[in-house]
């Protein structure tokens, strides 16, 4: 026994200290200073100045944020871009209907004229980045608050930001790296008018659906087509008929030759949030307390819905969105905490705090500074735990509900107490697009499962008054109130909701004050406002402090080591080669798929594994046109690029900077990738890009949109068509 720990200790020790090749999250204007050596040994062909510059067309130029969380890449010299099928899963939902049900069957403009406008969406381009650290830190000191420090850091910003904009059309942020230990200013130019240009159905889009998500081996055809629309001198501008497609500085040609093991591949795009340098206490909390209840809360949502979706094509398509942002999140979560288990996320941890105490405590300087830290983050977490349990039943089972959420609406005319004919008018649009994707059966049953696991899991003094109510009134019966819940409130349907908004007048508020659906809400906000917020503010702020604290004696303990930023949702850039990996004892898996494999997953029975016949057509006849490679079309492969949310839909380089593919997930096994990186097990998935291809041409027949795109191959193909 005694040797079996010694081993995972002297484990824990080497992985903790050994390079981590393919890992990190690098900054684009930083490739020149410390990466491109290493891109170019790992086989990259090209220049940092090919990736990020502020002087001529480059890589950055051609990737954007699209919408709010996800990467787009532009692939024409007309504005054309692609996605992910999941990222534009909103905007295809919203065009679609029973009686067009684009979500099912697809759609494809096979013309501009066809292009369906998609109000509300942007995409966002960086103009140029600058480290503006010294400017936004100037006047902060150690003797200052925290409260004193931001505001300052706050003020400084926003000049920084207004003086980088004047006179321009661009729009600025200020991001923190390194908890705050260094800050950058982003330039960005934003778009305003992108039309839905094609799809393919779900069928292929989320092929796999729910069951595969997360999983390799994987063979969905996951992607979109927008396009970009500017004024006549190619500038943003908000939609008008008379718009013309955007002609961009820069566009990704398509490689067609598809990747091979070990080759250079480079993911470009804006990560959403990592957290590589949490200490054992948060990695802690995060396997016993946030992750298990989440995971539990968002499993009965699920269930539900997966039961009320199967049963009605309506539904189905109401809560499509909805159920996979739930379920995205939930796979996500069980594979981050099984990653973390596996890995001895905990025990490493506590290895580098030793190493870091020991450190701190090496001289009566760095004791002064760094020699409490650990103690003091360890006693406010142990302070958080019940909070952060609070808090995640009231989020996934309270503001989160739908119709939980749709009664917030209504606040702003209660509250103020007075009729406001624009409040008004407003509400009825809103009205109007909530009931679009609300089924009140469906709904009733979301709301009573999840305050009954909101009963049973929170102790009574974290939980809304509302459920002590349901003990004392109700005995303890969740589905006796929520019968009377949806019996008695003016809320719960559209009908009772647009008639008090068609008449509304002084009683109608005093009717509202009193609606079960508001009561509801108000009990569920109050506890949030009352008993956790402020706790959650106070240790939060507690642990940014300590955490910006820490990160600076990492970097200081470590001065030859070389550090990426936590993703913050600015460009970022990740490199990696193609390869398989093993999962498991006795399991390996190559590192791509074919359309032999989705032929091989048909079932009709199974929603998920319904393929469509005209792809079943196309595979007997080998109707493969130019995108096979070896008479297989290839459908997705992996690399071990560091990616996160908000890679989806990122741009996945080869050496020469083509496309070859389009990022859209992780392997299951390495999701735990946000906090602890693992070069065997974390890999990224990627769309083929000849698989997008071969979907649009043979499948959809829009060959116009090919004709667009700038296809490179090295290596001359034969086509057969049998």
């Amino acid at each position: 026994m005694k040797i079996q720990k010694f081993l995972l200790v002297f484990l824990i020790i080497l992985t903790t200290f050994q390079t981590k090749a393919d890992e990190g999250m690098w900054i684009p204007m930083l490739l020149e200073k410390y990466n491109i050596a290493d891109m170019q040994e790992k086989g990259f062909k090209l220049t940092a100045e090919d990736i990020y510059s502020v002087n001529q067309a480059s890589m950055k130029d051609a990737v954007m944020i699209f919408g709010r969380g996800c990467t787009g890449e532009l692939i024409s010299n007309q504005g054309l871009l692609i996605t992910n099928h999941h990222c534009g899963y909103g905007q295809i939902q919203a065009h679609s209907s029973v009686e067009h049900d684009y979500l099912t069957n697809g759609y494809w403009a096979m013309s501009k004229e066809q292009e369906l406008a998609c109000p509300g969406l942007n995409v966002t381009f960086l103009i140029r980045m600058e480290d503006v650290s010294t400017q936004v830190l100037n006047g902060v000191t150690s003797e200052m608050s925290e409260e004193e420090r931001q505001k300052t850091i706050k003020k400084n910003s926003v000049e920084i930001a207004k003086t980088a904009t004047a006179e321009t059309h661009y729009e600025a942020s200020i991001k923190p790296f390194y908890y705050g230990n260094e800050y950058y200013l982003f330039v960005y130019e934003v778009f305003n008018d992108v039309r839905y240009v094609g799809s393919p159905p779900s069928a292929i889009g989320k092929f796999g659906g729910d069951t595969d998500n997360w999983m390799w081996p994987r063979h969905t055809g996951d992607f979109s087509l927008f396009r970009i629309y500017a004024n006549q001198d190619n500038q943003p501008a908000e939609y008008a008929a008379d718009n013309v497609p955007y002609q961009p500085k820069k566009y990704f040609a398509i490689a067609m030759d598809g990747v091979k093991k070990d080759d250079f591949t480079m993911v470009f795009g804006y990560p959403y949030k990592t957290e590589e340098y949490l200490t054992s206490y948060a990695i802690q909390q995060k396997l016993e307390i946030d992750n298990p209840h989440r995971i539990k809360a968002r499993q009965k949502k699920i269930d539900i819905l997966t039961l009320a979706m199967n049963a009605d094509a309506k539904v189905r398509i109401q809560y499509a969105a909805k159920h996979a942002g739930i379920s995205n999140a939930w796979k996500k979560w069980i594979g981050e905490s099984k990653g973390l288990t596996r890995m001895h996320a905990v025990e490493k941890k506590e290895v580098l705090e030793k190493r870091f105490q020991e450190w701190a405590n090496s001289t009566p300087e760095n004791k002064k500074k760094y020699g409490s830290l650990l103690p003091q983050l360890k006693t406010i977490y142990t302070k958080l735990t019940p909070y952060r349990l609070a808090y995640a039943y009231y989020y996934e089972a309270g503001v989160s509900l739908d119709i939980v959420s749709y009664a917030g609406y209504w606040e702003k005319l209660i509250t103020e107490k007075k009729i406001d004919t624009n409040t008004v008018e407003n509400l009825k649009k809103a009205t109007t697009g909530f009931y679009k994707n609300y089924n009140a059966t469906t709904d009733k049953k979301l709301v009573t499962s999840l305050l009954q696991l909101y009963y049973d899991n929170v102790d009574a003094n974290y939980q809304p008054t509302i459920l002590l109510t349901i003990k004392n009134k109700y005995k303890g019966h969740v589905k006796a109130y929520t019968d009377q819940l949806y019996l008695k409130s003016k809320l719960v349907s559209e009908e009772k909701a647009m008639n008090l908004l068609n008449n509304f007048n002084g009683s109608t508020l005093k009717k509202l004050e009193k609606d079960p659906l508001y009561l509801l809400r108000q009990s569920i906000v109050a506890l949030y406002d009352f008993k956790i917020k402020d706790s959650l503010l106070v240790l939060n702020n507690q642990i940014d402090l300590l955490q910006r604290t820490y990160m600076e004696g990492l970097l200081a303990m470590d001065k030859d080591k070389l550090f990426y930023p936590d993703a913050n949702q600015t460009l970022r850039v990740a490199y990696g080669k193609v390869n398989g990996y093993e999962p498991i004892d006795g399991v390996s898996y190559k590192h791509y798929t074919t359309l032999e494999g989705i032929i091989e997953k048909d079932n009709p029975e199974i929603y998920d594994y319904d393929v469509p016949d005209q792809l079943k057509t196309l595979y007997n006849k080998k109707d493969y046109g130019q995108y096979a490679e070896n008479g297989e079309v290839h459908v997705c492969f992996i690399a071990s690029n560091h990616t996160t949310g908000g890679n989806s839909g990122s741009p996945v380089l080869n050496a020469n900077g083509d496309l070859i593919g389009v990022n859209f997930d992780r392997c299951w096994e390495g999701t735990m990738s946000d906090i602890m990186y693992d070069k065997d097990q974390c890999r990224n998935i990627a769309l083929d890009i000849r698989y997008a291809l071969f979907i649009i041409d043979k499948f959809a027949g829009a060959n116009h949109l090919i004709k667009e795109m700038s296809l490179v191959r090295k290596n001359p193909v034969e086509i057969k068509v049998e």
